[in-house]
């Protein structure tokens, strides 16, 4: 068994596919002359084959890789684009749909076993997402599902591109208004009062469930209560966030000043620093850990929190607010490209916040491990 190639089965069913869509294909083109008049298809099946055949023989080495993923490629173009010729699709085009799938899976497969050196972790996450993005086009195209149910990725790139300037403002009011001044508060004061409370077993039994209350508050509940308190503009989801991360936070640095044990405390005492040194030297580093983990957790919760808020009253600016009134209008295009923005800023603070975790905290296990 261990002399059979990585991805045979893979390579086999692809063959299969690919002989089944090929031999589907010329019997069309035998029987039927509107099919006859265009060859695409005998072009599309004779690539995807040549395709397989190389991923077979070919060793599992960089060079042979990257052909493979350009016949790959090349293959679910003409997929593609042979496709849109036809209207229904016919039957034969989900065995090349089939094979592409395949071919893609192999391609990515042998990448992921090269060495990071040769294929940075960033390109190899790229190629998943096109991959991704292209079966989503190429299933709503061949299955005609409305636009109004699911739009296309290149609907939606279309509408990021005519509507970009609108889009940035949303951007603006949402996320570089509320989001982070929310967030930052919020956040804020969680640590801090983490810090004063841990202290006092008193104030730590009396305010706790104080503060859990605040958690348990529905967000539906209290955003038109901020709106009528801070108006329609940012101030009113700021305050929200401000409510929705501040537990989290105050918990996780209350965990983490308190994950110090006791000879380590032993010991700064030994070296006779007061509270404010092993504050600053023990028990806050030991609690970074706990406290970017709140941070990545907030960070998603304050980007919901206020695109959920300006459902309840917003200026005419705002992710939220873009998403529920192009939806009432059935552009869904709109709808799908102010998600996208709004899942890339998301993403990109949790990337910002892991780079700070590392370069914190890379005193601990799990980041020198990493």
């Amino acid at each position: 068994m261990n002399n059979y190639k990585p991805g045979t089965l893979f390579i086999v069913l692809s063959f299969i596919f690919t002989l089944l869509g090929l031999t589907q294909s010329v019997v069309l083109n035998l029987t039927d002359l509107s099919i006859h008049s265009d060859h695409n298809t005998l072009l599309l099946g004779g690539f995807l084959l040549a395709t397989v055949v190389y991923s077979c023989v070919s060793p599992i080495h960089f060079k042979h890789v990257l052909v493979t993923q350009l016949g790959t490629f090349i293959s679910a173009y003409l997929l593609i684009h042979t496709g849109a010729l036809f209207s229904p699709v016919p039957a034969f085009f989900w065995f090349y749909v089939l094979a592409v799938v395949l071919l893609a899976n192999l391609s990515l497969k042998y990448l992921a076993e090269l060495p990071d050196r040769q294929i940075p972790q960033l390109v190899m996450t790229a190629l998943f997402g096109f991959w991704c993005l292209y079966v989503w086009q190429l299933s709503v195209t061949f299955l005609h599902v409305p636009q109004v149910l699911l739009p296309t990725p290149t609907a939606i790139a279309g509408a990021l591109a005519t509507h970009s300037a609108m889009l940035w403002g949303d951007f603006v009011q949402t996320v570089v208004k509320a989001v982070v001044a929310g967030y930052l508060l919020g956040n804020g004061l969680g640590i801090v009062t983490g810090i004063l409370i841990e202290r006092s077993p008193f104030l730590q039994r009396g305010f706790l469930p104080l503060a859990n209350l605040t958690s348990t508050i529905p967000l539906v509940g209290i955003a038109p209560i901020a709106v009528m308190w801070f108006g329609f503009d940012w101030p009113s989801k700021a305050a929200v966030i401000v409510l929705v991360t501040y537990f989290p936070a105050l918990v996780s640095t209350l965990a983490g000043l308190h994950s110090t044990n006791k000879l380590e405390g032993e010991l700064m005492y030994s070296y006779g620093a007061n509270y404010w040194v092993t504050l600053k030297m023990l028990r806050l580093p030991a609690a970074m850990p706990f406290i970017f983990n709140a941070l990545k957790v907030n960070s998603a919760l304050a980007l919901i929190t206020a695109i959920v808020a300006e459902y309840f009253g917003s200026p005419t600016v705002g992710l939220g607010f873009r998403i529920s009134v192009e939806a009432a209008r059935m552009h869904m295009p709109i709808v799908w490209s102010a998600i996208v923005v709004a899942s890339v800023a998301g993403s990109l603070i949790y990337a910002v916040l892991v780079y700070l975790e590392r370069r914190v905290t890379f005193w601990h296990p799990a980041i020198r491990k990493a």
